[in-house]
């Protein structure tokens, strides 16, 4: 999915909501770390950046009735031509804030299947460090994505560690290798028609559905032929 000069293109998602906020600190300082290592092998990253509080004022009706307004659909055509997801959040009452659970669930179940995804979260102490692995690495494995093994999160403490900058560089290793290896491509084009698909989440694929059959009819109300 790599563009004509060969750019990788990666979505940040930060779902801090102050300004500066420590989760939009920590999802740059991922960029440029997987910008830097991709430039060593002479490739270039396009980012494109997407701040959740500015969805804020859509986010009830996307929720509700599934309706997008222009903001979300921007976000929502970033992410599905995205090569690679760097996703973060900070943590509140021992989970990933409502923001960032509330905008991924209401992607199309469909949408992320098998994209590189880094995964990263701030707090204020070290007692939420494993919110990253506990809570949102699961809700991206319902989403099929393919997660990098190495998790990042940090506390008041840890900006002052050189180890964050050793994981965040490990983290960028595994990220720039899923994306080198075409793995969404591969794993999509050979396998799209052997995952569950939710009806209206199959890419059109849904349409091939013989509604006109008895037990259709009966669905829907009817009575058999």
């Amino acid at each position: 999915m790599t563009n004509a000069q060969g750019a990788y293109r990666v979505v940040v998602v930060n779902a801090g909501i102050s300004d500066p906020s420590s989760t939009k600190l920590l999802a740059d300082r991922i960029e440029r770390g997987v910008s830097k290592l991709a430039a060593t092998r002479g490739r270039d990253v396009v980012s494109t950046h997407i701040d959740l509080r500015m969805l804020l004022p859509e986010l009830p009706a996307a929720l509700g009735s599934q309706s997008f307004g222009p903001q979300f659909e921007r976000a929502i055509a970033a992410l599905r031509d995205a090569d690679g997801i760097i996703a973060a959040a900070p943590v509140y009452k021992a989970g990933p804030s409502g923001l960032f659970t509330s905008f991924f669930q209401t992607l199309d179940n469909d949408l992320l299947i098998a994209k590189p995804v880094v995964l990263a979260a701030t707090a204020g102490t070290a007692r939420h460090a494993l919110v990253v692995d506990e809570q949102m690495r699961s809700m991206f494995a319902y989403l099929r994505t393919m997660t990098v093994p190495t998790s990042l999160f940090a506390s008041t403490e840890d900006w002052q560690d050189a180890g964050l900058g050793s994981r965040i560089e490990r983290a960028s290793v595994e990220f720039l290798a899923l994306m080198e290896a075409g793995v969404e491509q591969t794993i999509r084009g050979d396998n799209w028609g052997g995952y569950q698909h939710e009806l209206g989440s199959a890419g059109g694929t849904e349409l091939g559905i013989e509604l006109n059959s008895d037990l259709m009819r009966m669905a829907a109300g009817g009575g058999a032929a």
